[in-house]
């Protein structure tokens, strides 16, 4: 059986700790310590030094913005393997570190938004899809063609696509421009894989579930596998691209640097 670190309960317990010995110390030992002109405990000193910085970056990561890492290419065009995003943590409203409790409730996810969000059936990893059903909506996928309650999601066709790096397996995918609610997008529908064979059906989203897809249409394990993303399980909304590293593309492509992901 995997063994899975829980980075959020580590930082939750290392701010907790570090911020009770420098202030145990700062009000019983350390006034005396002072006084008689006594070094400070190396202990004591690591606390006072790393319980600021540990609570700055829980703050940020639990309530603002936390940086992720795309593992796959199931969401190209729009995100390559190796890219590192940041996923805004309050646009779906405020939740406690480690126990996800929602407190405070600001937004819901709209139709086109890319979430990160708890896999149903495995919460310990993180997904990244496209929401593309709401609750209550009818969601048709037949002959890789996308209905949302009754209506043809509208796709553009802009020609052959060419990947690059661990996305070069894609090259001469057909890449779309697709409209989805008030977010026009791209996706890939691979002609190699024949219309009808995956993943293929009609779907009733129900009250605080979405249904999601991945950009990659034909390379994407989503709700038309493994059912719908509960809302407790959303972690938040992909906004930025700040970084992509991709080991069989040589390095960094600079040219993902700064992309805004729609």
């Amino acid at each position: 059986m995997p063994v899975y670190f829980n980075f959020s309960a580590f930082l939750v317990l290392a701010t907790a700790l570090t911020g009770v010995i420098w202030l145990i110390d700062h009000l019983t030992f350390g006034r005396k310590r002072k006084a008689e002109g006594r070094k400070e405990p190396l202990l004591v000193e690591y606390a006072r030094s790393f319980f600021p910085v540990l609570l700055i970056v829980l703050v940020l990561r639990s309530f603002l913005a936390e940086p992720f890492r795309i593992p796959s290419n199931s969401m190209m065009p729009t995100l390559l393997t190796g890219d590192f995003i940041l996923v805004n943590k309050f646009g779906y409203g405020i939740r406690l570190p480690v126990t996800d409790t929602k407190i405070i409730p600001l937004g819901e996810p709209e139709r086109g938004d890319v979430v990160v969000f708890r896999y149903p059936e495995n919460p310990r990893e993180d997904y990244i899809k496209r929401v593309v059903g709401l609750p209550g909506d009818v969601v048709e996928y037949r002959n890789k063609v996308l209905r949302v309650n009754g209506e043809f999601v509208a796709a553009v066709r802009e020609g052959a696509y060419v990947g690059v790096g661990s996305g070069r397996e894609m090259t001469g995918a057909e890449a779309f421009s697709e409209q989805l609610g008030e977010v026009s997008h791209k996706i890939l529908i691979d002609p190699r894989v024949q219309r009808g064979s995956v993943g293929e059906g009609s779907w009733t989203v129900p009250d605080g579930h979405y249904f999601v897809m991945g950009d990659n249409r034909d390379n994407s394990l989503d709700s038309r596998y493994w059912g719908f993303v509960p809302e407790k399980n959303l972690v938040g909304k992909a906004f930025f691209i700040w970084m992509n590293w991709d080991g069989k593309n040589g390095g960094i492509d600079f040219s993902r640097l700064g992309t805004v992901i729609h």
